[in-house]
């Protein structure tokens, strides 16, 4: 008996093989009589299975956090190779178990989370980074640090690996600009006068604008 329903056993076993492939069963009754079924199932991105083992290999934790059922999301889990699973969890219960994550991380350990509609903007809100697909509602849009133009899911390993770079690029520009500074400055102001080295003022201008300018050339290093 399920909803009012007199299921076989027969019916019953399929719902079940349905639900370890990771489909949903609908019932569809008439004077509570069983007169069909159907089996629903959200179509795995073809990229999703290299996604998370790209994550993985990064050192990253990876966890499925849905609220399908449970049988479901282990069958979609082991498809994609993901091992951690916490099926049949409400919005409100998504944003709490982002906040409890977060209070056993390590302080310099961050929490990610990947989501694409309304049920997921409290958890994307409350991550540490909160990462859009772009294909999904105006709300996770909002509520994301990070927003994926394409719906293309292993965009998340770009923007992380970019992430990275930027963040390995701006310390490599902070230290040139620095040291650059260190040197000309002084040389600029005359520190090489007592030895009768004199530089013209254009010569300083043009120190000043190659900094500038060396600065933004290998920023645009990342492009490549």
């Amino acid at each position: 008996m399920r909803h009012n329903l007199n299921v076989s056993d027969r019916i019953d076993r399929a719902m079940s093989i349905h639900e370890q492939d990771g489909h949903t069963d609908v019932l569809v009754g008439i004077d509570n009589k069983l007169v069909g079924m159907f089996a629903i199932a959200d179509e795995i991105k073809p990229t999703a299975p290299l996604t998370i083992f790209a994550l993985q290999s990064l050192g990253l934790h990876t966890i499925l956090l849905t609220g399908d059922n449970i049988k479901t999301a282990r069958a979609i889990a082991a498809k994609v190779g993901i091992k951690s699973v916490y099926a049949e969890v409400l919005p409100t219960q998504k944003e709490r178990f982002i906040s409890k994550l977060k209070e056993k991380m390590d302080p310099n350990e961050k929490v990610a989370m990947v989501g694409d509609g309304i049920n997921d903007s409290p958890a994307l809100a409350r991550a540490d980074v909160g990462i859009a697909v772009g294909s999904g509602t105006d709300v996770a849009v909002e509520a994301a640090s990070i927003v994926l133009i394409r719906d293309e899911l292993f965009d998340v390993v770009t923007a992380i690996l970019l992430s990275k770079k930027t963040i390995r690029r701006i310390w490599i520009n902070f230290i040139f600009a620095i040291g650059y500074n260190a040197i000309a400055i002084p040389i600029a102001a005359g520190v090489l006068v007592p030895a009768n080295i004199h530089l013209k003022p254009w010569m300083a201008s043009a120190a000043m604008a190659l900094s500038s300018i060396s600065v933004v050339l290998s920023s645009l290093l990342l492009r490549y």
